[in-house]
């Protein structure tokens, strides 16, 4: 079936072309010049997997309810709406939401795939080229994964949101050789991080926590890659150039926490737009979900220099800027111990399902012997 045929509703083209702004670099410098963004490429190389081998394709997911996630947990509960729904109407909830999340995670990672791609093309340096061709494939294996989850698990797409194709825009369309980088591996790899992991601590559902959690490994790197890179390029701007980039982070944010909200989710089942925003600005669970958003991003922002008066003020008025001082490096090690962990508990598992099996032939064997 047609990736059109499975969207609530039919893009306007099959195709988005983005100005791309910016030029091809070379650099004639092939000696070694970051030795940790030398070792991010060497765990880049080394961390390659294949997602048809890596992930139980086999495990059944219920198309009602793919999550397996409280429906406390849905902006609707509790609201006299959500008190009028079905039984029915609720399942379309569940499958809506999940439907919703995952098809902008697949139309991010696009994003993803194309931003690494112009930074192996823009970067003024060789390591970051050499490193930017490792998540070029792992961003390929993003987009294969999710794009097989909802054609084969969910049977249902959303278009990409107004608000994230625009930030993509922006990351795309200026000049500077950094904004793909601030744009992509700090605002929205940060911010699907977040979600990704809200997602993969919550759902009961074994295929989704898979998917989640080994992309979350990949997506350490990028954020890594990102902080290096950046952190040691703004040391050398000037007050005005740190001023433009910390501008281009603020209306990001705001971009991302008032707009990708799902709204379009409440109008595509039935609710008026106006009382689709009203029933997200009033939802606890949003204004709780909005906060957990950056908890990637504040700490990380913080971290590559981009922490004047303006922005720091932005963050009070979001509420989150005491997530400044998170500790970054131990989130990303988390995120790799989960995968790691992962791949021992389902190893595991297979080898006690080898034992349980053998046994029972060895069993059925003695019951029913050869009578020959």
């Amino acid at each position: 079936m047609s990736t059109r045929d499975l969207y609530t509703q039919t893009p306007e083209a099959d195709r988005w072309t983005a100005d791309a702004g910016g030029h091809p670099v070379f650099t004639w410098e092939y000696d070694p010049e970051h030795g940790r963004l030398l070792d991010l490429y060497q765990k880049g190389k080394d961390r390659q997997w294949d997602s048809t081998r890596r992930i139980d394709w086999d495990l059944d997911v219920d198309p009602d309810d793919p999550l397996g996630i409280p429906d406390e947990a849905s902006v609707l509960f509790g609201t006299d709406h959500w008190n009028r729904m079905s039984a029915a109407d609720r399942t379309q909830v569940r499958r809506h939401f999940a439907a919703w999340q995952f098809s902008q995670f697949l139309h991010g990672e696009q994003g993803a795939l194309i931003c690494a791609a112009r930074i192996v093309e823009t970067s003024p340096g060789l390591d970051a080229k050499l490193y930017s061709a490792t998540q070029v494939v792992d961003e390929a294996r993003h987009v294969e994964i999710y794009t097989r989850f909802l054609h084969e698990k969910i049977g249902l797409l959303y278009p990409i949101n107004d608000s994230l194709q625009g930030l993509l825009a922006d990351s795309l369309n200026d000049t500077r050789w950094d904004l793909p980088y601030l744009g992509m591996q700090v605002l929205i790899e940060g911010l699907a991080l977040a979600a990704f992991g809200l997602i993969r601590d919550s759902t009961t559902k074994p295929l989704p926590k898979q998917l989640l959690t080994y992309v979350m490994q990949d997506e350490a790197r990028h954020v890594a890659f990102g902080r290096i890179a950046l952190r040691d390029y703004y040391r050398g701007l000037s007050d005005a150039e740190l001023r433009e980039r910390e501008e281009f982070v603020i209306e990001g944010c705001y971009l991302m926490r008032d707009r990708i909200q799902g709204v379009e989710v409440l109008e595509n089942l039935g609710l008026r737009p106006a009382e689709a925003r009203e029933l997200v600005e009033a939802s606890e669970m949003m204004r709780i979900f909005r906060t957990l958003l950056f908890a990637r991003v504040v700490p990380c922002v913080k971290d590559i220099g981009l922490w004047g008066p303006r922005l720091r003020q932005a963050y009070v008025d979001m509420g989150v800027v005491d997530l400044g001082d998170a500790d970054l490096d131990q989130l990303m090690a988390q995120d790799d111990d989960a995968a790691e962990a992962l791949d021992v508990e389902r190893l595991r598992t297979r080898e006690e399902q080898r034992v349980a099996e053998v046994t029972a032939t060895i069993a059925a064997g003695r019951e029913h012997p050869d009578p020959q």
